[in-house]
């Protein structure tokens, strides 16, 4: 049974139109018309200036700065296109906002993830493709399908090529011990040991770095993780691990660069020689650093709609 429509069609709104070009590009499609804007009075108009009817709609948009506008030109995206009758409608969400807020940490808590997918939801997506989720357990907060890519794959090679001459001196770097995990992934395929930084948080983004688990002494350490926010705990772990554990270099990698507040200042203070950054979050001019690398994921997204699209395995993509 053909579960798509009958061809595909890509469309941007407001917060990552660069994402979309690349996709489109990859495709060999144009990228769809449509026109997302804001009346006098600040309510979002969205205007989809071609037919979708029976078409497989995949709309991008990063749900990163400014949240809220971001998620509402997605939500009222979505609702067009359904009701202009289209086949099947994909939100591709590159950086999915409010992934942080996937448990009650204390008394009374939102849990807004949760929110925010069955509003995604009600809009009329019938799927959702993602990258990295903060916590992978969000999927299940989605009474649709989702499909989660992530960002190893492509920053990896970045680095397999970097380090090619020297990869035995390299150790790969959980900067706290909920990124150990996805730290551990990334060892194992770079035949890399791991190390772990092990902190105490007193409170939101402030870190104490406590101890570090594992040898760095001369070597080469590659901190990984999922997002670099205000870079507190990435730069304090590079620190401890230069000045207590005797490294001989400090890299990072994240996939999503969210960078509020006082981040870049922090980073380009560090010690870290390099950041390498996915732009699954577009960076401003005020954000742009010698220390930041970004590596595009067009390319990844862009396969991934390619196999949704023709009922193929996402999940073997990066076998």
């Amino acid at each position: 049974m053909i579960t798509h429509g009958k061809n595909i069609k890509i469309f941007a709104a407001n917060s990552n139109p660069g994402v979309a070009k690349q996709i489109a590009d990859a495709l060999g499609i144009p990228l769809g018309q449509s026109e997302v804007t804001a009346f006098s009075d600040g309510e979002i108009s969205v205007s989809i200036k071609e037919s979708v009817r029976g078409s497989d709609v995949f709309i991008v948009q990063s749900t990163c700065y400014p949240v809220n506008n971001n998620l509402m030109e997605l939500l009222i995206m979505i609702d067009a296109f359904k009701r202009a009758s289209a086949g099947r409608i994909t939100a591709v969400i590159p950086y999915f906002g409010y992934a942080r807020q996937d448990r009650k940490a204390k008394a009374r808590d939102p849990i807004s993830a949760k929110l925010v997918a069955d509003l995604i939801t009600t809009a009329g997506a019938d799927r959702v493709l993602t990258m990295d989720l903060h916590a992978p357990q969000i999927q299940g907060f989605f009474d649709v399908p989702v499909d989660h890519l992530m960002g190893t794959p492509v920053l990896l090679p970045y680095f397999q090529s970097k380090f090619a001459d020297c990869r035995d001196e390299v150790v790969v770097i959980s900067p706290d011990l909920g990124a150990v995990t996805r730290s551990r992934k990334f060892a194992q395929r770079f035949d890399a040991p791991l190390a772990i930084v092990d902190k105490r948080r007193p409170k939101a983004n402030v870190s104490e770095v406590m101890n570090i688990i594992g040898d760095v002494k001369d070597k080469i350490l590659i901190i990984v993780d999922d997002m670099i926010d205000t870079a507190g705990t990435l730069c304090h772990s590079a620190e401890a691990l230069m000045e207590k554990g005797g490294a001989r270099e400090v890299y990072a990698c994240a996939t999503h660069g969210v960078l509020s507040g006082p981040a870049i200042q922090r980073i380009n203070d560090s010690c870290i020689k390099e950041l390498v950054l996915l732009d699954t979050i577009p960076l401003g001019e005020e954000k742009k650093s010698d220390k930041i690398t970004m590596l595009p994921v067009g390319p990844v997204f862009a396969e991934a709609i390619e196999r949704i699209y023709e009922d193929l395995p996402v999940s073997t993509l990066f076998a």
